[in-house]
């Protein structure tokens, strides 16, 4: 059976879990930039950072694909927020679906997994938007920030991590599956 992990990371979590999961799988992993045609592969998942609303490379890897009878498609985006947080799979789910066709979407099994950041390894434009961000959490009255707001605004500057490799378990029972 033809597998492939592909995925897009900008600053390592995203390629550290496919890294992790290809291990665990035996399943080759690659950048999404070096993507094969995907046509031939029964089984495809896709791992991809979460970036301003968007899942890194995700578009561009599956721009004119479609599932075929007996292909299987798992995505898996990689963020800092929770994604036990039901806004927070919300706003995932719509991100997704600005990326993605829905009869592709609708057939996709979906995890979501967090990753980290570190503040000293952002681009100059990401740290912009970090920054900006933070100024506007922080003048939101406390009584109308989320939990997540509340972290963001605690971890500000730091250095960050989520990674947890016990949450590829489901994943692997869905490639097994």
């Amino acid at each position: 059976m033809e597998r492939i992990i592909l995925y897009g990371s900008q600053y390592g979590s995203t390629r550290r879990y496919a890294e992790k999961l290809s291990e665990q799988t035996g399943i080759p992993a690659a950048s999404y930039k070096e993507a094969p045609a995907l046509a031939d592969r029964q089984v495809i998942i896709y791992l991809g950072g979460l970036y301003a609303g968007g899942v890194l490379g995700l578009a561009k890897t599956l721009r004119g694909f479609s599932l075929q009878s007996g292909q299987k498609l798992i995505l898996v985006t990689v963020g800092l927020a929770d994604p036990n947080d039901p806004e927070n799979r919300n706003n995932i789910r719509a991100s997704l679906q600005r990326q993605l066709p829905a009869e592709l979407l609708d057939r996709a099994a979906t995890y979501h997994l967090r990753g980290g950041i570190d503040y000293q390894k952002l681009s100059l434009g990401h740290r912009a938007v970090m920054a900006l961000l933070y100024q506007s959490l922080r003048r939101t009255p406390i009584e109308k920030q989320t939990p997540e707001n509340r972290a963001l605004i605690e971890t500000y500057g730091k250095q960050v991590d989520f990674t947890d490799f016990c949450a590829l378990e489901p994943i692997i029972r869905e490639i097994q599956g």
